[in-house]
């Protein structure tokens, strides 16, 4: 990245020039890509990393290649301990937020009649892992109430802790499905004073916003890193508070990297978050992961969390003024997420206008979010997701783009499909 700066149009923070950021990003030059909420473009340094490594292990072998960048793989958890606020020891590196998180439940031992407290806007495959553990132990699932602003009613989720004593309170910071921002630190808070085990989903925070552990108050985090934060697909991480390391919790299937198998009938576990790992690693993906996180640091979080939800807002605003069109984000805090219906279209023929005028976007389904989009009374929407190397002529495009469409008029941004 060059080491020059300047104040962007939108955002208040300082960043680094704008311009720079897209040299350092060449799939700009190939899509407006506005589906950071799935997988943000890789910036060449992180390429870089990744290339380089599966290079040396071409040439002197795996184990060898892993064995000479030793301290470079250390600096996963330096990085990843300096972007969340803890020690590298509380970071274990997993293969996607999600088997981070199943790792975590596992962890739990969870008996017939425990309570999850969690919220109306969890990820889908943390609502669907609850209810494995309902069919599989006899566990009660609690979902607190949203608020009439939109976002989970925080006192109405205080009281539910004091009345059911839960085995696991957890909640979803930012769900993939909205722009929605969860208040997690006011949970936190709560969970702090009731003594109660506190699990925090920040797959779609971590590299938008900042994120700190003991501002949170959370005993475990799980993130991905292949969405805001812009490391490579098959990665992830989890934090491990000490307390829950001293307590003893370890995953279910704990192997060899985590555990001393100190006589025929014993085993130790590893005082650190290791304990969740395993001993196979992919080297090259771990170097990748921690060269996006010394990048996202570099840019500054603060200046991030400044400019990307501001594209979004710009984004919402213009799309709010397209006749047929719906957002649907609500609550008091949105972030970089930008969720809208389109009146007259299917969801995939839509998409597939958009791919054809190269914006990138995601669906979401009812499925997603059974809750949140059965009050709002939607099957589907299309979701949008600017980042801070975005520009806001991208915003206006993409606005053009969609208006285009809903309206009516296929050729106006160079494409030929029309509502089906």
């Amino acid at each position: 990245m060059r080491d020059h700066s300047s104040t962007s149009e939108i955002g208040r923070e300082s960043l680094p020039d704008v311009a720079a950021l897209r040299t350092d990003t060449p799939g700009c030059e190939q899509v407006v890509h506005f589906n950071n909420a799935g997988c943000g473009l890789l910036a060449a340094p992180v390429l870089a990393a990744m290339v380089d490594h599966l290079n040396l292990e071409a040439r002197i072998g795996g184990y060898e290649a892993s064995a000479a960048r030793e301290e470079e793989v250390r600096g996963f958890y330096t990085e990843i301990a300096a972007l969340i606020n803890c020690e590298p020891g509380n970071v274990a590196f997993a293969g996607s937020a999600t088997h981070a998180f199943a790792t975590a439940l596992s962890a739990i031992p969870f008996r017939s009649g425990d309570v999850i407290l969690t919220t109306r806007n969890d990820f889908i495959s943390n609502q669907i892992a609850f209810l494995s553990l309902r069919k599989r132990f006899g566990v009660e699932i609690v979902h607190a109430p949203d608020a009439p602003e939109g976002g989970v009613d925080v006192a109405a989720m205080a009281a539910l802790m004091r009345a059911h004593r839960p085995r696991l309170v957890t909640a979803t910071h930012i769900p993939t499905n909205s722009g929605l921002v969860q208040p997690v630190a006011e949970i936190g808070r709560h969970c702090r004073e009731l003594d109660l085990l506190y699990m925090v989903d920040a797959c779609q925070s971590v590299g938008q916003y900042p994120v700190d552990v003991a501002e949170i108050g959370c005993d475990l985090l799980t993130a991905t890193c292949r969405k805001f934060l812009r490391g490579p697909r098959g990665s992830g991480f989890l934090y491990v508070s000490d307390r829950v390391l001293r307590a003893g919790y370890e995953p279910l299937f704990i192997d060899m990297h985590g555990a001393r198998w100190v006589e025929p009938g014993r085993y130790r576990p590893v005082e650190t978050a290791a304990r969740f790992e395993e001993w196979e690693f992919p080297y090259a993906t771990v170097l990748g992961c921690a060269a996006a996180a010394r990048y996202a640091l570099r840019v500054g979080v603060d200046a991030i969390a400044d400019r990307s939800p501001a594209l979004a807002a710009r984004l919402r605003t213009g799309l709010d003024a397209v006749p047929g069109v719906r957002t649907l984000d609500r609550g008091p805090r949105l972030g970089a997420i930008v969720t809208f219906s389109a009146e007259g279209w299917e969801p995939r023929p839509f998409k597939a206008a958009m791919d054809a005028r190269r914006v990138n976007s995601a669906l979401s389904f009812r499925e997603f979010a059974q809750f949140d989009f059965g009050d709002k009374d939607v099957d589907w929407c299309l979701r949008l997701s600017p980042h801070y190397y975005n520009t806001e002529e991208e915003v206006d495009r993409v606005v053009a783009a969609v208006a285009d469409l809903v309206q009516g008029r296929p050729g106006g941004t160079g494409g030929t499909d029309g509502p089906r």
